[in-house]
């Protein structure tokens, strides 16, 4: 028997309904182990076909679907807040809306949450389709590695991770920090003692996009990078030394323009992260050939290397 969980995943304008579709059902029809309640939250309006998709996964659901609209487009953090006060259980499985969960998914990580307050996994990035397989990630699994390797960069594939919903609420749910949120509440669960736990086999196919790069620079992320190490520092996550090397090494990769970052990538951000993850004995894999341009294992970098969406649809 497994403790019963919810699975929450946000939903918004931009999302395909193709995508939202195969997400929800490989993540509750296909599983070996289903979900006791689902949490859609839409996170703001939505155009006529990805109304009638939700419609439909709401009539059709083999478990308790509960839906949470939301007026206006807040982003990431809120809708997660407002998602997890709908989710019936303390344990909660995230999901993406255009990612694909592996069927044992559940099966796997379930059975660690008697000893972990989260558990993430690896993940397989892909592109078109999940046969198209462009790169791979595998996080640190020893909780001391995890807890060292989260002072440089986000320890967790966010859209893996199944966490306990008291556990993130005790450390302040989901903050306002866009693209950062999920990393900024981590290192908070890892403050306050929350024991961590990865499964380094892949459990999730990852949707990438090829306008990540862009996405994953400017003033504006270098803004949220300054917030976030400020934030760390205040709080004693990182040392006076590691707030400096992440302003750097981070805060300068967010401002160099975005084929300087694509083209810098390989040579000497991968090979910087490789030596952080010897360091830390983080127990990462070394990166293949074939991950190219994908291969995101960097200091920056819990990327969500997602297709450049259209613009939340306006109330």
């Amino acid at each position: 028997m497994h403790e019963p969980f919810s699975l929450l995943m946000p939903v918004y304008g931009g999302d395909d309904p193709a995508h939202v579709r195969r997400a929800f059902r490989s993540a509750v029809d296909e599983q070996t182990v289903r979900p006791d309640q689902v949490v859609i939250v839409r996170d703001g309006p939505v155009d006529d076909e990805l109304a009638a998709c939700l419609d439909d996964l709401a009539a059709t659901s083999p478990v308790v679907l509960t839906f949470v609209p939301l007026e206006h487009n807040g982003g990431l953090g809120p809708a997660l807040n407002a998602g997890l006060e709908a989710c019936w259980f303390d344990v909660v499985a995230r999901m993406d809306a255009d990612d694909v969960a592996m069927p044992h998914r559940f099966e796997v990580q379930l059975a660690l949450t008697a000893q972990a307050d989260i558990v993430g996994s690896g993940l397989v990035e892909f592109v078109a389709d999940t046969d198209d397989i462009v790169g791979q990630r595998v996080p640190p699994t020893d909780p001391d590695k995890i807890r060292r390797y989260a002072r440089v960069a986000d320890p967790f594939n966010h859209p893996t991770v199944v966490y306990r919903k008291s556990v993130v609420l005790a450390a302040g749910g989901y903050g306002d920090l866009p693209l950062m949120e999920d990393y900024a509440l981590f290192a908070r669960m890892l403050q306050l003692g929350a024991e961590p736990l990865n499964v380094a086999e892949p459990l999730i196919f990852y949707r990438v996009g090829t306008a990540a790069f862009k996405r994953r620079g400017g003033r504006r992320l270098f803004s949220t990078e300054l917030r976030l190490q400020r934030e760390f520092r205040r709080s004693g996550f990182t040392t006076r030394a590691e707030y400096l090397r992440n302003v750097i090494i981070r805060g300068g990769y967010r401002l160099v323009p975005w084929w300087f970052r694509r083209a810098l990538y390989r040579p000497v951000v991968a090979r910087y992260t490789d030596y952080l993850k010897s360091g830390a004995g983080s127990g990462f894999s070394q990166p293949s050939e074939r991950t190219a341009e994908f291969d995101w294992h960097s200091p920056d970098i819990s990327a969500d290397l997602r297709t450049e969406p259209p613009a939340p649809v306006k109330a």
